[in-house]
């Protein structure tokens, strides 16, 4: 065998060993790769599995929280349920309402207005128990003095005391008005007549320097022992009768026979 053949064979011995060398380095470069893909495979089935246990985890925290919301529905359901229960107590306390009810019992309050209705009333025998001409006996007695003056006298000929309220309502002849009142002559008190007492008031008939108008005889005379009486006394008058003009006056009921006959 010649030297080129020898090296032609060497140099191809040469690159077959190059060849092998690389095919096995490629070999163990793939097999680092595939181990790596393997490797990462794996954790990324790890982490797959991580998350999907996780998931679970979550899911189940969703689910719970889900459960949570329901609970929360339910329980405000059950607190809307409670809020009626509540509104039905609020009714209940309608009924301590009704107690402010009672407080209009402030009523009361109204008893008081009638308290005062009385003491205001009871100018016109509200409080006190008037004087009635079925209990009384009244008297008209022509002055002369002060001119021109009748004195009333009421006396109490029942048993009980009773009162004279107020001033009397006179009507003399066919007279169609009641004559107004001195308001000096008011006193402090009403009049109280125990049985067999007696209370007066006076009657300026006419002006005594002839100054009224109107003037006319009368003969007869209603007393109304106040404004609000319904029935009246019928005492007499002298038999030629009295004489009234414009200028008629009254006195309240007073307890003096000379406090009436002052004015």
């Amino acid at each position: 065998m010649s030297a080129r053949t020898a090296r032609t064979r060497l140099l191809a011995a040469a690159a077959l060993t190059v060849a092998t060398l690389t095919l096995t380095a490629c070999n163990s470069a793939e097999g680092a790769r595939n181990e790596g893909d393997s490797a990462g495979s794996s954790s990324a089935s790890s982490s797959s599995a991580s998350a999907s246990d996780s998931s679970p985890t979550a899911s189940g925290g969703t689910s719970t929280g889900a459960g949570q919301v329901g609970g929360a529905a339910d329980q405000a359901s059950k607190d809307s349920t409670g809020g009626t229960g509540t509104t039905g107590t609020t009714g209940s306390s309608g009924t301590t309402g009704s107690t402010g009810a009672s407080g209009s019992t402030g009523s009361t309050g109204s008893k008081g207005s009638n308290d005062s209705a009385s003491d205001s009333g009871s100018d016109f025998g509200a409080v006190f128990t008037p004087c009635s001409p079925t209990s009384t006996r009244t008297t008209a007695t022509e002055v002369s003095r002060p001119l021109n003056h009748v004195l009333l006298t009421v006396t109490n000929t029942g048993s009980k005391n009773c009162n004279l309220v107020g001033y009397p309502a006179v009507r003399f002849g066919e007279a169609q008005s009641v004559p107004p009142a001195i308001e000096d002559s008011k006193p402090q008190a009403v009049v109280t007549l125990a049985p067999g007492e007696s209370g007066y008031a006076s009657v300026l008939l006419s002006a005594a320097d002839g100054s009224g108008s109107d003037g006319y005889t009368a003969k007869t005379l209603e007393v109304y022992f106040n404004s609000q009486s319904t029935s009246a006394a019928r005492p007499s008058l002298p038999t030629k009768g009295v004489y009234v003009d414009s200028s008629i006056t009254v006195s309240y009921w007073q307890s003096d026979m000379g406090d009436a006959l002052s004015w």
